[in-house]
């Protein structure tokens, strides 16, 4: 048998083998650098020209000139490629006459059909009993009638809109209902409205809007990129269904197929295992894990409910969640594996794996991680059909490439940026890592039986396999195989099979420890090397990120090929999907036992601040150092790990400095929309947040929270980590549901509330508090205290103050507060009852904090008289459903000689007093 070649003598690529990934390299700062320098297109191409001219002129003798020159031209490329898509960007159409308040006709097709659900419930068939009453869609418009003075205008125009469809609401009036679909029964059954159906409906059409604060998400931007250019809301049963069909045959059959295939997946959970009740549990899921597995393959996001995904993101494992490369990579690894058993050629199997990847991509959610996902695997296998598959960051680069050659603005999303980056990691960190470290060791361990080939490997692998060979003959003598004789014929010798079992077993669990090995160091590796941007994008750090993924990442391998096996297999008959059920069942269980008692160990979890440049350009060139050296240099590779260990701790344990203003006090007015979010700075530098903000009415969305999603990231982004104190002025939830998140993220040492009713919501603030060792402070009228150097005067609610069975305005905490000699009166949602009160004990205020929202309930008369603000800041929604500001508060205000400030226009608001004047600042 010809001996197999050395491990180790194999060349290993250097970094100079890598053209591609240079040159992705080069044509991603240009991107950046026409992002941020603008010029005239002139000057990019004769730049670009000039130095595509030298590089082609040097590729002769001056090779190496000649590979920078042409990483110079790909630089000059992307910023002229940058800024001539911002010229001919075709933007959205202005549609301020459509979207201003005024309810319009509209009349388009379905080319995206959500699911329907309510309150964790799910359906997809249109017909049966439901009781699911919400749908999203995505409507590409016809045209949009509405009316001028002369009658009604109608207007050809193509344009995306995201449409909420809801059932009716006990109290909605059924004026303009289609009559067959009209009902009483707030519980009615909705219509599923599929892809390709025309409809028609009348709605107010509303234009994403981004919340005013720094570190906010563009969801502006997020919804022009999916093609959503306004947004819409309406009953169901006041859509009508037209007829025609709008769309692809394609597309349809997708439609169909995706939604039959959710179907099917929440299917399973409705069938019972038999046997004992613990057994039934064990091997049977419920409707959310299902949600659960239906977002894993075919990554269904809309099924998830907000603590499952906390969960997973506690855990560092909410990767698992998106269907993106690890995903595409099992199930290629799954297609690959099982060609190569039914002895398929090279090329076959390539080409197999190749379309049914490319096609699982098609029937997922076909977003950028995936497709991103997909073309890399295609070039990854291409390429190592071609017998180049040590080059990975080469095809990495090259899929790369062609996705920001396609859409340059791609390279500034966090998704492309940490998928790029995971798989550099992988390709360009790991991969040399292992084949220097476990590798060879694991190529060793093969033909362990023939000692020829230990001539051919270095002295410590042929001694590596010495050493298993007798470790094999003692394990033999644990163990006799002579009771075997009878049964074995003749030729077989017991004492020989003995040996060759044992070898079997010594081997298998060698390899199974190198195996753990490769794990361990790979989850170490990209746990660290992501700790950064983790931070960035989700100031989160998971402590338990390493042990999670151990467990869930080989759960999940198990779990995608068992899970579509049991998906497809329930097509023809649960019972003889039962074992693939159970299977699945079982291990989805192992994967959500372990994110929900990992999550919720109190340290799993670290929230952080925006970290400094220092340390980002550290850990950058950490980054870079251990690339370049990881083929080569092991000192050197050595203490590039060290570094970024270091950093990782350094995130954790030393937080960013606050981005304060020293010597001065602070009072920002955040935008959180309908509601009200204030941030108090004190000028020793002590932080207190007043009220979070939250949905008016209570209305609560599995996939938004205002403490969360708003305020939270506003705060991180100005660099604090922990916040003093927080308080409530009263419990309505537009006040109240953002502190939750808050108090969680920002650990603050105490809790401020006034006079409160015992709702449920304010209760379960105050156990949250008790669990978190949050101190509970109750503040009342006439108290004064210090809070650091700001003098606190509380205004109401008075000590013997009796609320009602429900949160009311006037329940709200009233403060003054002031440094040196000036101050601010915050008010809360207080109304005019209350509002008498503080005019009749407040003094001069150099600020107003607008009380109810510029409501008319309040900023009456007499209190603008008794403090005489000269500026006043109104919080609240981008044209607010009930007109606040309303124009008598404004006329009061501009009477009284206040400039005031709203966050719908402006904003996050700031005010810093030095204790002589007050400055305002827009953010």
């Amino acid at each position: 048998m010809e001996p197999q070649r050395n491990p180790e003598a194999t060349d290993l690529p250097r970094s100079s083998d890598q053209p591609v990934f240079y040159a992705v390299v080069a044509y991603s700062l240009g991107i950046v650098w026409g992002t941020y320098a603008i010029s005239p297109m002139s000057w990019w191409l004769v730049a670009l020209a000039l130095l595509f001219a030298y590089a082609v002129y040097s590729m002769r003798d001056r090779v190496r000139i000649s590979f920078l020159a042409g990483l110079a031209s790909l630089l000059l490329l992307g910023a002229m490629q940058v800024q001539l898509e911002q010229q001919t960007d075709g933007s959205t159409p202005d549609l301020s006459h459509l979207a201003n308040g005024e309810q319009v006709t509209i009349t388009g097709h379905v080319v995206r059909s959500g699911l329907l659900r309510t309150s964790g419930s799910f359906a997809f068939r249109a017909g049966g009993s439901q009781q699911e009453r919400r749908q999203t869609i995505d409507l590409e418009t016809e045209q949009i009638a509405y009316s001028t003075e002369t009658g009604e205008e109608r207007v050809p125009i193509a344009i995306g809109i995201r449409v909420n469809v809801h059932s009716k609401i006990a109290g909605d009036s059924d004026e303009d209902a289609s009559p067959e679909l009209a009902s009483n029964d707030p519980h009615s059954a909705i219509p599923v409205f599929l892809y390709g159906e025309r409809i028609q409906f009348a709605a107010k059409l509303r234009e994403p809007r981004n919340y005013g604060n720094p570190g906010a998400m563009d969801y502006r931007g997020y919804l022009h990129d999916n093609g959503i250019a306004a947004l819409a809301s309406v009953r169901a049963d006041r859509v009508e269904k037209l007829p025609g069909f709008s769309g692809s045959k394609l597309g349809l059959w997708r439609s169909r197929m995706r939604r039959s295939l959710v179907d099917h997946m929440l299917g399973l959970s409705r069938m019972a295992f038999p046997g004992s009740t613990r057994a039934g549990k064990l091997f049977s899921m419920n409707e959310e894990e299902a949600g659960v597995l239906a977002a894993m393959i075919i990554g269904e996001q809309s099924l998830l409910q907000r603590d499952t995904r906390t969960d997973f993101q506690r855990t560092g494992t909410y990767h698992i969640l998106v269907v993106s490369g690890m995903n595409v990579g099992i199930l290629a690894f799954v297609i690959f594996w099982l060609a190569k058993r039914f002895r398929a050629s090279e090329a076959v199997t390539t080409a197999v794996t190749i379309i049914l990847s490319l096609f699982y991509a098609y029937m997922t959610d076909l977003g950028s991680p995936i497709v991103r996902a997909a073309l890399m695997l295609s070039l990854y296998l291409t390429a190592r059909l071609l017998y180049r598959e040590k080059f990975s960051l080469n095809s990495i680069g090259t899929a790369a490439l062609l996705m920001l050659l396609a859409s340059p603005h791609t390279l500034f999303e966090a998704s492309f940026q940490l998928t790029f980056l995971s798989v550099v990691i992988l390709g360009g960190i790991v991969q040399p890592l292992l084949e220097r470290t476990s590798a060879p060791y694991q190529q060793a361990t093969s033909v362990i039986g023939l000692t020829g080939y230990d001539a051919t490997l270095p002295p410590q692998l042929a001694q590596f396999r010495l050493d298993l060979r007798m470790i094999s003959a003692r394990v033999a003598r644990l163990y006799s195989f002579a009771w075997m004789r009878f049964f074995l014929p003749r030729r077989f010798d017991p004492e020989l099979l003995r040996l060759r079992f044992s070898t079997w077993l010594v081997v298998g669990c060698v390899r199974i420890a190198i195996a753990i090995f490769n794990l361990i160091t790979v989850s170490t590796i990209i746990q660290v090397a992501l700790a950064l941007p983790m931070v960035i994008y989700f100031h989160r750090l998971a402590m338990l990120g390493l042990p999670s993924n151990m467990v869930v990442v080989p759960l999940t391998a198990i779990l995608m090929p068992i899970g579509i096996v049991a998906t497809l297999l329930s097509y023809v008959s649960q019972h003889i999907a039962a074992l693939p059920i159970a299977l699945t069942a079982l291990t989805l269980h192992g994967i959500t036992g372990t994110v929900r008692h990992l999550g919720g160990v109190r340290f799993a979890d670290v929230r952080i601040a925006m970290p400094s440049a220092t340390v980002s350009l550290i850990a950058a060139a950490a980054f870079v150092f251990a690339m370049l050296t990881s083929r080569s240099k092991r000192g050197a590779f050595t203490t590039a790990g060290i570094v970024g260990l270091f950093l990782a701790a350094w995130l954790l344990v030393i937080p960013s400095a606050p981005s304060l203003r020293p010597g001065v006090a602070e009072l920002t007015a955040i935008d959180v929309g309908q509601g009200d979010s204030i941030l108090v700075v004190t000028p020793d530098g002590r932080t207190l947040l007043i009220d979070g903000g939250g949905p008016v009415g209570g209305a609560h969305s599995d996939s938004f929270d205002i403490g969360e999603d708003v305020v939270s990231p506003y705060l991180w982004s100005r660099g604090i980590s922990r916040l003093d104190a927080i308080a409530l002025t009263h419990g309505h939830s537009d006040h109240l549901s953002g502190l939750f998140s808050v108090m969680a993220n920002f650990k603050p040492k105490e809790l401020w509330v006034g006079v409160n009713p015992p709702t449920a919501s304010y209760r379960e603030l105050l156990r949250q508090a008790g669990e978190q060792g949050v101190a509970v402070v109750h503040r009342t009228a006439p108290d004064q205290f210090d809070f650091g150097q700001l003098h606190v005067n509380v205004l109401a609610p008075e000590a013997d103050y009796v609320p009602l069975r429900e949160a009311k305005n006037d329940d709200s905490l009233a403060m003054e507060i002031s440094y040196g000699d000036t101050s601010a009166l915050l008010e809360g949602d207080a109304e005019k009852k209350v509002e008498r009160k503080i005019a009749a004990h407040a003094h001069h205020s150099d600020l107003l904090k607008v009380g109810h929202h510029g409501s008319a309930t309040s900023t009456t008369p007499e209190l603008l008289d008794a403090v005489h603000p000269q500026f006043a800041v109104i919080s609240v929604g981008y044209r607010s459903i009930y007109g606040h500001p309303k124009p008598i508060v404004l006329a009061r205000l501009m009477a009284a000689r206040a400039r005031t400030f709203r966050t719908d226009l402006q904003g996050a608001v700031t005010f810093y007093m030095d204790g002589k004047k007050v400055s305002p600042k827009m953010e």
